[in-house]
């Protein structure tokens, strides 16, 4: 089983940025944690600033992976064009947040991304990538 993990702007201060609410763990060192607990999964992992670099990297995994995990942070809430690349692919995308959009800032409340994808878990730390993984698991092998 192939699973990518595409996170999107900002992730990459996981750690430093806001430990309040995104916790003191880079995301790197979460991600060798789930390739510890999961290896018989090839897990790839890809983070960008830039919103064409993530429709790039769906495109390029959304026909050869087995499931893909996103957490597209910001571009959650503005990006038309990330919610359609995930409809054009066929790999099955998960949403995933750190922290939960609901109870935050009004604006944080819209995913354009959650209608596209085959489920979303929102507000359980880092262990919502752990929580994709496991459903890819269970309903896609």
């Amino acid at each position: 089983m192939k699973i990518a993990i595409i996170n999107g702007p900002n992730l990459n201060l996981l750690g430093k940025r806001e430990p309040d609410i995104y916790g003191s763990q880079s995301f790197e060192a979460y991600f060798e944690i789930l390739r510890k607990d999961y290896p018989q999964i090839e897990l790839e992992y890809f983070q960008s600033n830039h919103e064409g670099a993530i429709i790039d990297k769906l495109h390029e995994f959304g026909f050869s992976y087995d499931g893909i995990i996103l957490n597209a942070a910001a571009y959650t809430h503005t990006s038309i064009a990330i919610a359609d690349a995930i409809k054009a692919i066929q790999t099955p995308v998960i949403e995933v947040h750190i922290s939960d959009i609901y109870k935050r800032e009004d604006f944080r409340h819209i995913s354009r991304m959650e209608a596209s994808c085959i489920a979303s878990f929102v507000g359980y730390g880092m262990e919502s990538y752990r929580m994709a993984v496991e459903t890819f698991l269970q309903n896609v092998s």
